[in-house]
């Protein structure tokens, strides 16, 4: 979950909690709820499946690293917080960083 998400239903519950929790804010809190557990549900489901695949592909007796790598790739995107991009605190650079096509095929 990001910060905003958690902000936002921590938001929610102190405001239940200010107002003694009437009908409607107690209702605005299970609804915000309800939409985590599904973004949550949906996350989990991604990370089984990454997990299935990743263990198939690690155990293959001709383990093709970019196989591997893509997957693993692929389940760096199960925790972004926007589409499309990696998480954040991961550059999307894998080895020792970015090298120039002369550094990683010297002729």
């Amino acid at each position: 979950m990001t910060e905003e998400e958690i902000t936002t239903i921590l938001g929610k519950a102190h405001g239940c909690v200010d107002s003694e929790c009437a009908v409607d804010d107690v209702d605005d809190l299970i609804a915000e709820l309800k939409d985590q557990q599904k973004v949550l549900s949906e996350r989990l489901e991604n990370i089984m499946n990454v997990v299935s695949h990743l263990q198939h592909a690690n155990t293959k007796e001709a383990r093709k690293t970019d196989d591997v790598r893509a997957i693993v790739k692929d389940m760096l995107r199960v925790f972004t917080t926007s589409d499309g991009k990696f998480a954040m605190g991961f550059s999307g650079d894998i080895g020792d960083g970015p090298t120039t096509a002369y550094d990683a095929l010297p002729p």
